[in-house]
């Protein structure tokens, strides 16, 4: 069972769930077979090989990335989305500073779109996962 996260307020909701996929993605996805959720265990190359080479690998990893950060507790596709056009991967979330993060997403968008308040929410996240993985691997 999974709590309800409650956003801090005046945080962007990094829970929140929302199409990341351009329409031509979703079509040859579904004409490949592939459950969003499944991008999770597939790999850049092999990806961009089955679609015929329509999606790059590029925009392969960072589907994949999407969909495994979005799998974490807390955060949902939108977010995910942010930091990985942002140039971050799931190691970069792991090991880098939420305030750098949301500095280099802020810089990517053009605007402030991670404030201190989502900053922090961020940071909270991260020590979340940190922790658990902490427990995981005692």
């Amino acid at each position: 069972m999974t709590a309800k996260i409650q956003p801090l307020p005046g945080a962007l909701p990094l829970h929140e769930d929302k199409n990341f996929l351009r329409e031509s993605e979703w079509v040859i996805l579904k004409l490949l077979c592939r459950p969003l959720d499944s991008l999770a265990e597939n790999n850049a190359e092999e990806l961009s090989a089955a679609s015929g080479k329509q999606l790059a690998v590029e925009r392969c990893k960072q589907l994949i990335s999407i969909v495994r950060l979005s799998k974490r507790a807390g955060l949902g596709s939108w977010a995910a989305r942010l930091i990985v056009e942002a140039g971050f991967d799931e190691q970069d979330v792991d090991s880098l500073a939420a305030e750098e993060i949301s500095a280099t997403v802020n810089q990517h968008m053009g605007y402030a779109i991670f404030n201190p308040a989502t900053t922090r929410a961020l940071a909270a996240l991260q020590e979340t996962w940190r922790n658990k993985n902490q427990q995981e691997n005692a």
